[in-house]
């Protein structure tokens, strides 16, 4: 029988703006690696194995960055998996303590990222090698290929068709970037801390329309961190206190679902999200109205609604309402990304799953200061990779 698996310490850093802070991947992973190990109040030897996500640093940075924790010999993993990089470190972390394996593993992610949009994964830009050709190529056939950054434009046209098929406006999508950048603002470890309301975001720059700046995540550097350890660890250190349970977690791949519509909704990845989350939900007992609390993906304002649908907290087509109704803000039904999210907080790749999580350790330990969800007991996090993978996890207190 599988055992359970338990976060007792996290940490992060600043998420920053690339090339504004004089730092190397090292020192970011260090920062957020010996925060969490402090939270945890243990040292860098009681770590067994560490997966360490990211995707812009050469083969084995994490091996160069976890050397800055210690030299303890132990089994590094490089974990590459797009934006879901984070969290499926973090997945790999808790398979390890929940198979008896070991007792005590730690889960890294960074990334030092350069200014500028995502490109399409395109290698030395033959486009055909890129490993998000197939997903591209059902953008273009349905919506043609504009000079717009690629990520904003599959987003972008995946928005297009949720305001055609179900009336979404563009005030609803704004709404999303609104209610994230006010949340951030209380978070000392965001990118930006700025508030805006719904008419300032539709005022911004259009990156692809109905998409505007501010309903874009950046590009980041930063990192973050959690240490997973078993049942009987968490009883010989006297971590009770300081742990919350990894209830369930699934990731799910690409199936014919997400090509066969010809849909930019489905191939930037909702029936994933659909999948994970039904899985988790069998798998923990607990469905999304036991949940108090959500960190989710959003990367650009439309993958926060159509996450909202894929997780079951409104039907096909009603997400825009639910965000304009400010069910998903303080006082709402959920609470959701709390951190600003990807938006406002920032999303250097390999650390976002790992942020999320964090930031659901401290919202369900109750330590999260100004923006402290009240009574929150149950959380769920949700990391999507476009190539595609993604991870739902729920945690409890």
């Amino acid at each position: 029988m599988a055992g359970k698996a338990y976060i007792v310490g996290v940490g992060m850093t600043r998420f920053e703006k690339p090339e504004t802070r004089e730092w190397q991947y090292w020192d970011m992973a260090k920062e957020a690696g010996g925060k969490a190990l402090a939270d945890a109040g243990i040292g860098y030897e009681a770590v067994e194995q560490l997966p360490v996500g990211y995707c812009y640093q050469a083969s084995t940075a994490g091996q160069r960055a976890a050397y800055e924790l210690g030299l303890t010999g132990i089994p590094i993993y490089n974990v590459n998996n797009n934006c879901a990089t984070g969290s499926t470190a973090l997945m790999m972390a808790r398979q390890f303590v929940e198979s008896g394996l070991n007792d005590c593993v730690l889960a890294l992610g960074f990334e030092k990222m350069k200014r500028g949009a995502l490109g399409g994964g395109a290698d030395g830009g033959d486009f055909s090698t890129s490993p998000v050709a197939r997903h591209y190529g059902v953008m273009a056939a349905a919506h043609g290929f504009e000079m717009t950054p690629p990520t904003a434009q599959i987003f972008g046209n995946a928005a297009r068709e949720h305001m055609e098929r179900y009336g979404t406006t563009a005030e609803q999508l704004a709404a999303v970037g609104a209610k994230n950048h006010r949340h951030s603002a209380h978070n000392p470890n965001a990118q930006f801390q700025d508030v805006y309301t719904v008419e300032e975001i539709l005022a911004a720059k259009a990156i692809h329309r109905p998409l505007t700046k501010l309903q874009c995540s950046p590009t980041s550097d930063g990192a973050a961190a959690a240490v997973i350890v078993s049942e009987r660890f968490v009883r010989e250190h006297g971590l009770a206190g300081r742990a919350v349970e990894i209830v369930a977690q699934a990731m799910t791949t690409d199936t014919e679902e997400s090509f066969a519509s010809g849909s930019c909704i489905d191939v930037v990845g909702k029936p994933m999200s659909r999948a994970a989350a039904r899985q988790v939900y069998a798998a923990g007992g607990l469905g999304i109205e036991d949940v108090d609390v959500i960190e989710l993906h959003d990367c650009f304002s439309v993958n926060e609604l159509l996450t909202y649908e894929a997780l079951g907290m409104c039907a096909d087509g009603e997400s825009g309402k639910l965000v304009a109704d400010g069910a998903t803000t303080y006082g709402g039904r959920w609470v959701v990304n709390p951190s600003g999210g990807l938006i406002s907080k920032g999303h250097p790749l390999g650390a976002t799953g790992l942020a999320q999580a964090a930031e659901l350790v401290w919202q369900l330990r109750g330590t999260a200061g100004d923006r402290q969800v009240p009574g929150a007991r149950v959380g769920l996090a949700h990391n999507i990779g476009l190539g595609g993978a993604a991870v739902v996890t729920v945690l409890r207190r």
